[in-house]
């Protein structure tokens, strides 16, 4: 097996996906359910030795960079938060302790917002791959997901941003509240008058949410439509939100390709100049940025 120079690692809530590298070129791909929110202090290093021990040469130490809630306070290590406005990277990272001397893990810190309160933790990675790939960019990121973020970038540095509880409010909606009846599977033109209804009147949200679940009992509502809708509200209403991030700016999302597209299509109805990015692509490319903050007794190891 080939071995790497370094090891690359997204660590979530629920899940941790790896990458084992070499002179850019990714040898080795594994992920688990193992994420933050399973795991006690002491599980992250038998979590990511399941993963990557057969990767590791006994003579030498390979070097991991970690973004992500290993990070956090209940993860393997703080990394504690830095303040915007700032670049997206910045040393020094946290490190890890490990038993097995093979290992070298540093994790990369995420950053703090004073007023509107506000963290990131993960995703700062995300921002860091787009602006390494491309220099001299300024604009408005978005990465939807669980915990939506609207970051606004200029000159290298991150400015502000905002979160939105978007996804997990459509997780929790689908699949825990009165409307888990009435939803399954996607239906296009549901999204697009979701998303209409949503930018239009966002106060009305909570009413239209519930006519989801009367349209299904009385006009027996097609739930592809219905689920399709439930999307387009949600997102409808962040966007109305985020209105302050992406008027008269250009946007780049970056996340889950299907997520990705809606968001894009949303925002195109708009006027919005967007791009699509794909997520994996822009840790990695993160990660690799973040690997000239290695103590200088690693540094030899970056290619």
């Amino acid at each position: 097996m080939s071995v790497p120079d370094w090891i690359a690692a997204d660590w979530g809530t629920s899940h941790l996906r790896v990458w084992g590298l070499k002179a850019g070129q990714v040898l080795h791909h594994a992920a688990s359910d193992q994420g933050m929110g399973s795991l006690t202090r002491a599980g992250f290093e038998p979590a990511l030795l399941a993963l990557v021990a057969d990767w590791l040469p006994d003579a030498q130490v390979t070097p991991v960079l970690v973004c992500g809630m290993a990070g956090s306070r209940q993860g393997w290590v703080e990394a504690p938060y830095r303040a915007v406005p700032c670049t997206p990277l910045g040393g020094p990272l946290a490190q890890a302790p490990c038993r097995d001397l093979r290992l070298s893990v540093h994790v990369v810190s995420g950053l703090k917002q004073a007023k509107p309160a506000d963290v990131i933790r993960g995703e700062e990675t995300q921002v860091a791959g787009f602006l390494a790939q491309n220099p001299g960019w300024d604009g408005v990121i978005c990465l939807p997901g669980t915990h939506s973020k609207w970051v606004h970038v200029s000159a290298g540095e991150v400015v502000s941003f905002q979160t939105f509880l978007t996804g997990e409010m459509f997780a929790l909606l689908s699949e825990a509240s009165v409307l888990r009846h009435s939803v399954a599977g996607w239906a296009e033109e549901g999204f697009t008058e979701g998303v209409a209804q949503g930018m239009e009147r966002p106060e009305r949200l909570l009413a239209r949410l519930f006519s989801i679940r009367a349209e299904a009992l009385l006009e027996g509502r097609d739930p592809a439509y219905a689920r399709a809708r439930l999307s387009g509200l949600l997102i409808g209403a962040e966007l109305a939100a985020a209105k302050p991030y992406w008027l008269g700016q250009r946007v780049a999302v970056i996340g889950a390709e299907r997520l990705s597209l809606n968001y894009a299509q949303a925002l195109a109805t708009l006027s919005v100049p967007v791009t699509t990015h794909d997520a994996t692509v822009m840790t990695l490319a993160g990660l690799t940025a973040a690997r000239a903050l290695l103590p200088d007794t690693e540094r030899p190891c970056v290619n």
